[in-house]
């Protein structure tokens, strides 16, 4: 396997001008001759679809959901970045690179990470045009508001449904597509395997959700655009039904999987409260900007929070990092929220939360102003806890929430599988190993509207593509492939539910593979998961049938994939011997408690190829490159 990550050659700033000059280009006579399959109808592919069906492409869309606009990217909350600088505060292109790249940890590409900082002001005018109900201020200009690891304020929101409403943009461009008949949408259907033709993505095999039936579905390219894993530690902020099949299966067919052990633990979730929990809800980190994070001074002090007096509270981030203060990146933020709870400074019943507390901001700003810039959160809060945060302070804890893993991909976003493309969260390229919050919603939007119709482009005008049929061998082939698979699911007939197993491996994911990481917990990981997969194929339980609905089977299978998937995960965070950003090793942290690098050793992106069933996965390295920058001991003190 080569990793060629085609970056243009020239001056940081003109890479991406040079790779659009150098692009081919498709005749626009010649656009409604391809056909492309978007699988996933979030930010990045809904966004996508719109933009190559407005260039004439034909498109074959493909969601999970029974309808595109109910994507997880309606869930994100907090805003979105861009470098417009109305705040006049000092941003620029070169500052929200610099805050990218630092808070990713020096495990990014540059060039990636500064084609994501130039488009992002596109992606503002563009969604503005759209009608996108930005938040604004009293003169109606854009407002923003400042995110963790950043001091400036570039953070575009609407209050706290920035996703929706960018989802409900993208949405409707892209249904006005599907009206002018150029996108046709296929809902309820899961991408189950990816058809190779002459070693080109060529297919997709999907089943339809409500009636089992499995079907074909031929193009010229596929764009994966599915979003994260987080969901292998079973109790995260995705939605149940977030999961990594698609990108899994077109790992097993030759698509290199990079940096699986970078995993983001959002620092202002509500905490766990009960053993069978389903998931974990979000509390953004926008609330961050007016709420001061704290914990009693006292270990074991379980006193209601407005009987602790001021100097009996410590305010630890304020307190650590007076430069940043509560608006640390997310992986220091949660690192020491842990922290606190280990040495029993926790609050709640549980002793798993800190305080979030806006008292001093209603007192500064007025109720007023805190319920116009957050009110549908503190409402969600309440209805969620019973409590009033308006009067005591939120109680938050750490949660997964994002993974900055995901397939590997070179500039033009397209896999080591020519054809493959893979956009938004799925693929790994922009944020190292931590991401910076409002980073996901510019990313899925550049992918998708600016970065995509260029490239795909290139890869159409430059490659023979010969017609491909769905009856071919290899449609076949894989049709067989997941046909064999269901049936094996469902002919074990154990006696444990697919739900015990995940919840079983997503304890052992959480443990060893979640904030702290150690050698001997991850080789013991290793080996609880290889016995949890043996268990699984010899004891797992799937009522009812293959050929209608069945979520019990649709988790079987996605679960089977999480399984493996988080064998890789701990084999990769065992072999990176370092400390960055998610990826937090004990062995390897600064006498400050940080993470601490290893730059001569591990600057590089883990890309593991698939090794089959009976051998271990092979690691290939690229090599990170830094031409503007000069990594640097990361801290925000």
């Amino acid at each position: 396997m080569k990793l060629d990550s085609r970056i243009p050659a020239g001056p940081l700033q003109d890479k991406w001008d040079i790779c659009k000059q150098q692009c081919r280009l498709v005749n626009p006579n010649n656009k409604r001759h391809y056909r492309i399959l978007v699988v996933g109808t979030g930010l990045a592919g809904a966004s996508a679809a719109a933009s190559l069906a407005e260039l004439g492409y034909q498109v074959r869309s493909f969601c999970i959901q029974d309808s595109p606009r109910r994507a997880h990217s309606i869930a994100a909350q907090g805003g979105i970045n861009a470098t417009k600088n109305y705040p006049n505060d000092g941003d620029s292109i070169w500052r929200l690179f610099y805050d990218t790249i630092k808070g990713g940890d020096y495990r990014s590409r540059e060039a990636n990470v500064y084609r994501l900082a130039q488009i992002s002001s596109q992606i503002i005018d563009h969604c503005v045009a759209q009608g996108i109900p930005f938040a604004r201020e009293y003169g109606g200009l854009l407002s923003n508001r400042s995110f963790g690891g950043a001091q400036v304020s570039r953070t575009f929101y609407a209050r706290g449904q920035t996703g929706q409403q960018l989802l409900l943009g993208a949405y409707g461009a892209m249904m006005r597509m599907v009206q002018a008949g150029r996108i046709q949408v296929f809902p309820r259907r899961e991408m189950l395997e990816l058809v190779v033709v002459a070693s080109q993505a060529r297919g997709i095999i999907v089943r339809n959700l409500v009636t089992g039936t499995l079907e074909r579905y031929s193009g010229d390219a596929v764009l994966l655009c599915t979003g994260g894993y987080g969901n292998v530690y079973y109790l995260s902020t995705n939605a149940k039904n977030s999961n990594v099949t698609a990108a899994w299966r077109c790992h097993k067919r030759g698509a290199a999987f990079a940096n699986p052990c970078y995993t983001q633990i959002h620092p202002t979730c509500i905490p766990v409260s009960g053993d069978y929990q389903s998931k974990l809800t979000l509390m953004s980190e926008g609330l961050r900007n007016d709420g001061r994070v704290w914990v009693p001074k006292q270990p074991g002090d379980r006193r209601p929070p407005e009987q602790i007096p001021e100097a009996e509270r410590d305010y630890y981030l304020e307190r650590k990092y007076p430069t940043f203060g509560n608006l640390v990146p997310r992986d220091v933020a949660s690192r020491n929220a842990k922290s606190m709870t280990d040495q029993n400074h926790g609050v709640g019943e549980t002793g798993l939360a800190v305080y979030l507390d806006f008292r001093d901001a209603i007192q500064r700003l007025g109720k007023s102003t805190i319920q116009a810039r957050y009110g549908n959160l503190f409402e969600m809060y309440q209805r969620i806890t019973g409590d009033d945060p308006y009067v005591s302070p939120m109680r938050i804890y750490p949660a997964v929430h994002y993974t900055m893993g995901g397939l590997w991909v070179d500039y033009h976003l397209m896999s080591t599988i020519p054809g493959l493309f893979v956009l938004g969260e799925a693929n790994f390229s922009d944020h190292g190993a931590n991401r910076l919050g409002a980073s996901a919603l510019m990313q899925g939007l550049a992918d998708g509207y600016f970065v995509i119709p260029y490239t795909l482009g290139d890869y159409l005008a430059s490659h023979d593509l010969p017609a491909v049929d769905a009856e071919q061998a290899e449609f076949a082939e894989a049709e067989a492939t997941a046909r064999d698979r269901i049936t094996r699911l469902l002919s074990i007939q154990g006696d444990k539910t697919v739900m015990e197993f995940h919840r079983e491996l997503g304890q052992v994911v959480w443990n060893h593979v979640g904030m702290a990481r150690h050698r001997e917990g991850l080789e013991g990981a290793i080996v609880r998961i290889q016995d949890l997969q043996q268990e699984f194929w010899t004891n797992l339980k799937v009522p009812g049938h293959p050929d209608t609905l069945n979520k019990n089977l649709e988790f079987s299978g996605r679960v089977a994939d999480f399984m493996e998937l988080a064998e890789l995960m701990a084999r990769d965070a065992l072999h990176r011997e370092e400390s960055c950003g998610g990826h937090f090793r004990e062995e390897y942290q600064t006498p400050q408690g940080e993470a601490k690098r290893d730059d001569q050793h591990f600057a590089y992106v883990a890309a593991w190829e698939q090794g089959g069933e009976s051998s271990s996965p092979r690691l290939h390295r690229e090599p990170l490159e830094f031409e503007a920058v000069s990594p640097t001991q990361r801290s925000y003190r």
